[in-house]
């Protein structure tokens, strides 16, 4: 998967009330960094969110900064929010800038749903 390729963003319905799961596919980069905050900033965020990576082969700073920025909004209105399917290529990240002691991560969405 080259790395300008679009991001898409599927919206789904976790299986506890309140829970929605945001699958994303393709590379969470600056070139699709609007595309990504329009959905995530979208209306009031539900009561948990989980942001499932397992399609994101790449992400860069803009990126990581925008999952940053939607944890610190999440947690600023009392919302839970998971990340989970998180590649080793980002696993590095997150452990390199310390976001993986900060958010909460989980192996799969399956994980995500059953930790709550």
């Amino acid at each position: 998967m080259a790395f300008d390729e679009p991001l898409s963003i599927e919206k789904q319905t976790g299986k506890d009330p309140g829970t929605t799961i945001l699958l994303l596919k393709g590379p969470l980069t600056l070139r699709n960094l609007f595309e990504f905050q329009a959905v995530i900033r979208a209306g009031d965020p539900p009561p948990v969110t989980i942001l499932d990576l397992s399609g994101v082969p790449y992400m860069d700073s803009t990126g990581m900064g925008a999952v940053i920025n939607h944890h610190v909004r999440c947690t600023g209105k009392g919302v839970k929010l998971i990340v989970s399917g998180v590649s080793p290529r980002i696993m590095e990240l997150f452990k390199m800038t310390r976001v993986d002691g900060v958010i909460t991560i989980k192996p799969n969405v399956e994980a995500a749903e059953a930790s709550l």
